[in-house]
């Protein structure tokens, strides 16, 4: 595709309709547990393709880019919320995994029980579908504006500029109970024609009338083939802790990857990130095989904390990348008794990131050398 961004009007004169080229596709699964699970397929024309699940808080499964896949898919496979599973092991029996699942809104990290209330593993934010859903593709100088409610993705008829086409999906997520919390979690996912990153815009809101713990993290997941034993990290650690015995024994090896293992044990490390004088920070897996590189780019002020997730076992072969705003260890862990952020009641809390791919050695290059110059990445 010729990679010249042209107004609406010239590019009809070359299609029929402009999803031959990019675009958004909404659709039911069927079939097993993923039965009912509403969902969309973006592409937007520069070999950028994913999936965003409606029922599954927004969140992104398959990902990839020229072809090649970079998101890990779970042997779990995806699960509609109606067979959400809250007790034991019930998060891992529907972690599809996938690109982006969403772990909160009051709990991170294993069960635990809190002033007497029992929290489940990871939250259930996941598992909420979305509501007020709109798909929109705006062409133009504007910026796009979604269908609240709707599903349809559509056109704005006025687009008449120059600007690349922009595909945006909405809707928010609600983890409410009676006599209980009110938590709402807005997304708005955005993709340009002709671009190499994903803009995932979320903000949670408590429109309850008491303050609410928040504990937030972003679990992206990189797998095959993008994650192999040529693939390896770049994060701008000034200290990084192994959050047990495990972890502790895989310390010198936590940026590199290898062969699957039949008996490994997952790793999981806590990093503390440099960052600009605005906040800014940014981390990438990265496969100089390949030339291909997937980059993260957040704000420290609004998520303080990077984990990073290494499992390298047979079938269960992936590497999690993980801003959040607390530890993976639960509500009640010593590790977050000073770090756990609270929403009073009617505040909102914004949290944006940017899925980069970094595409051929030349912007490769680049990531890596701006952290031996002291330059980050924006958001």
């Amino acid at each position: 595709m010729n990679d010249k961004i042209i107004s609406k009007r010239e590019l009809l004169r070359y299609v029929g309709d402009c999803n031959q080229l990019f675009g958004i596709r909404p659709y039911t699964m069927t079939g097993g547990r993923a039965n009912g699970v509403r969902a969309f397929d973006v592409r937007n024309g520069s070999g950028l393709e994913f999936t965003v699940l409606q029922d599954r808080c927004l969140d992104i499964s398959a990902l990839s880019f020229k072809g090649v896949n970079c998101s890990y898919l779970s042997k779990a496979g995806i699960v509609s919320p109606y067979y959400y599973e809250k007790d034991g092991n019930g998060f891992l029996r529907n972690f599809y995994s996938g690109m982006l699942t969403t772990c909160g809104l009051r709990n991170v990290g294993p069960p635990c029980v809190d002033g007497g209330e029992t929290f489940t593993q990871h939250g259930r934010i996941s598992n909420i579908a979305a509501e007020n859903v709109g798909a929109c593709i705006g062409m133009g100088a504007n910026p796009p504006v979604t269908d609240a409610g709707g599903t349809e993705a559509k056109y704005k008829d006025s687009d008449t500029g120059d600007n690349p086409a922009t595909m945006t999906i909405s809707g928010t997520m609600r983890e409410a109970c009676v006599f209980g919390e009110n938590l709402l979690l807005h997304r708005n996912i955005i993709c340009r024609q002709g671009e190499n990153r994903i803009l995932i815009y979320t903000a949670v809101e408590n429109a309850g009338f008491r303050r609410e713990a928040l504990m937030l993290l972003f679990h992206f997941n990189i797998g095959y083939p993008l994650l192999d034993e040529n693939a390896y990290l770049v994060v701008p650690s000034t200290t990084t802790t192994p959050r047990d015995a495990e972890a502790e024994a895989g310390i010198e090896t936590w940026n590199r990857c290898r062969k699957p293992a039949s008996d490994y044990r997952e790793q999981v490390f806590y990093h503390d990130l440099k960052a600009d004088n605005k906040g800014n920070t940014s981390v990438a897996l990265i496969n100089k095989t390949l030339n291909m590189g997937l980059a993260l780019h957040f704000n420290r002020n609004q998520l303080s904390y990077f984990t990073q997730w290494k499992q390298m076992g047979e079938g269960e072969y992936v590497m999690g990348m993980e801003p959040c705003n607390c530890f993976v260890d639960g509500r009640t862990a010593p590790r977050n008794k000073n770090v756990i952020d609270c929403l009073e009641p009617g505040e909102t809390r914004n949290f944006d990131i940017v899925i980069e791919l970094l595409d051929g050695i030349d912007e490769i290059r680049h990531f890596e050398n701006q952290w031996k110059n002291n330059e980050l990445s924006k958001l």
